[in-house]
């Protein structure tokens, strides 16, 4: 059966491994299927199994690239996710003295974007920086720090003594909600309602739902 083979096909990828007469077209197309799977009808605002499969799959080719190429990689992978769910993405772009990774907005609000992928934690530094771009926009800017990699644990701590307008998401909050089928959107509203109950910036999606 075409799924059988398929499955087959799944599975030699995860040990880098291919049989390109498997992955043909032609091929599988002469296959016979158990039960063909329900076009699935998208909605405004939310994006498709399929959708989010590729999303998936796309934050994995990521993570295969050289540091340079993936921070680029990385901000386009964030563009196409916040663009699914309708969340009206911008590029990144630059001002004077400083670069903004993107923006977004949700329910009224304008979100500023701050992505990282490098190989230590983001640091009270690196918090403190990003706030402070923030900060010195309009009164009622937002921002969501998204580090892959995560955040070190002291400078949250410390970092979550002083008043902000920030959230933040790791590499396994964006895997949990993908993996899921949560609604980024939906993450989002979470993180900053009990970012204002309990004053931290981070909560992981796990902790949320």
């Amino acid at each position: 059966m075409r799924e059988e083979i398929e499955q087959l096909n799944t599975l030699l990828r995860g040990v880098s491994f291919r049989i390109p007469e498997l992955t043909d077209d032609s091929f599988l197309n002469m296959l016979p299927v158990r039960n063909p799977a329900p076009v699935e009808k998208p909605i405004a605002g939310k994006p498709t199994a399929a959708q989010v499969s590729l999303l998936s799959q796309q934050l994995l080719e990521v993570s295969k690239l050289a540091p340079q190429p993936r921070g680029y990689a990385f901000e386009k992978f964030l563009h196409d996710l916040f663009a699914a769910y309708n969340l009206a993405p911008r590029g990144s772009f630059r001002l004077t003295g400083e670069q903004i990774d993107g923006s977004f907005a949700l329910e009224g609000e304008t979100y500023l974007l701050e992505a990282k992928w490098q190989n230590e934690y983001s640091g009270i530094a690196d918090l403190h920086g990003f706030s402070g771009k923030v900060l010195t926009k309009a009164k009622w800017a937002r921002g969501l720090f998204i580090s892959n990699t995560g955040f070190s644990p002291d400078g949250l701590t410390a970092f979550g003594k002083a008043p902000t307008s920030i959230i933040c998401m790791d590499g396994l909050d964006l895997h949990e909600t993908l993996s899921r089928q949560l609604s980024v959107a939906d993450v989002i509203v979470r993180k900053v309602r009990r970012a204002v109950e309990t004053g931290g910036p981070f909560v992981r999606v796990r902790d949320l739902f």
